[in-house]
C-alpha cells in the first residue's frame, strides 16, 4: 500500500513552519518504529532556518491505515512563540493530511523501447558506419533519450536507461508538484480545535494522543519496560 502525507502550516504563521518541522521528525521516528518505508518526496522551506512551510511523504507500508488514523487532521502545539516572545498566541495549528487520486510512476526497463543508429558528428572510426547510438523511449510516458557518448552500443544503452530513469522521476516530481498545487486548499483548511494531537513546550514534548489507543499505548510502555529489565 502506498499513500502520499502532507505535512502543511497552512497559511500559518512562523511558529507554525516550526511545528511543521517539528512534527515532521515526530512523524518519520514514528514511522521507522512500525517499519513503514517514506521517501520524501517535496519540501517547501520556511521563511527561517529548520522551519517548513509544507512537506510531502510517499508512505509503504501493509499498515498504513491504522498508523494514519493517529495522525491525519489537525495538530496542535501549545507553546509561547520562540520568534515573538511577547505574542500572546500560544496555541499553533498544523495540519496533516492524505493526497488522493495521484498514483506514483514506477520505472520497469521492461517499458524501455530501444533504438539503434549511426553516431552524429566526429568521433572515431565507428562513427556513421556502426550503429552505436542509442534512443531510449519509456512506452509508459513518452520520455526519451538520446546517448551516444560512447563507441560501445552496450555502454550507450546502459547510460540512456540511467539518463531516461532520472528523466521520468523528473516528470513524475513535476506531476505531484501540480497536484500539491491543486490540492492549495489542504493550506487553507488547517482546521482548529479539536486536534488529533497535541505537543506543548519549546522542546516539543508529546502530551496527547488520541484515547482509541489507549491500550496499544499501554502495551507499549510495558514492553519497553521489560527491554529496560533485560538490559540491566
Amino acid at each position: 500500500m502506498e499513500k502520499l502525507i502532507q505535512i502543511t502550516s497552512g497559511r500559518g504563521p512562523l511558529e507554525c513552519q516550526w511545528v511543521v518541522a517539528k512534527v515532521l521528525k515526530h512523524f518519520l521516528q514514528e514511522a521507522k518504529d512500525n517499519n513503514i518505508d517514506y521517501e520524501i518526496i517535496h519540501r517547501e522551506n520556511g521563511d527561517e532556518n529548520l522551519t517548513l512551510k509544507s512537506v510531502t511523504l510517499l508512505l509503504q507500508s501493509k499498515n498504513l491505515n491504522e498508523f494514519l488514523s493517529t495522525w491525519l487532521g489537525s495538530i496542535c502545539w501549545i507553546g509561547k512563540s520562540t520568534f515573538r516572545k511577547l505574542h500572546k498566541r500560544s496555541n499553533w495549528f498544523i495540519g496533516v493530511f492524505e493526497l488522493e487520486g495521484l498514483e506514483k510512476i514506477n520505472f520497469n526497463e521492461k517499458d524501455i523501447q530501444f533504438q539503434t543508429t549511426r553516431s552524429q558528428g566526429s568521433g572515431g572510426q565507428n562513427v556513421n558506419k556502426v550503429n552505436t547510438a542509442v534512443r531510449a523511449t519509456h512506452i509508459p510516458t513518452g520520455q526519451s533519450v538520446f546517448v551516444q557518448d560512447s563507441r560501445s552500443q552496450l555502454e550507450n544503452k546502459k547510460l540512456s536507461i540511467t539518463r531516461l530513469k532520472g528523466k521520468v522521476l523528473e516528470q513524475n516530481i513535476i506531476q505531484l508538484q501540480k497536484r500539491m498545487q491543486e490540492t492549495w486548499n489542504n493550506h487553507l483548511n488547517v482546521q482548529r480545535g479539536n486536534p488529533i494531537r497535541t505537543f506543548s513546550g519549546t522542546d516539543f514534548k508529546k502530551s496527547y494522543e488520541d484515547k482509541s489507543f489507549k491500550k496499544q499505548r499501554s502495551q507499549l510502555k510495558n514492553e519497553l519496560k521489560n527491554y529496560k529489565n533485560d538490559l540491566n
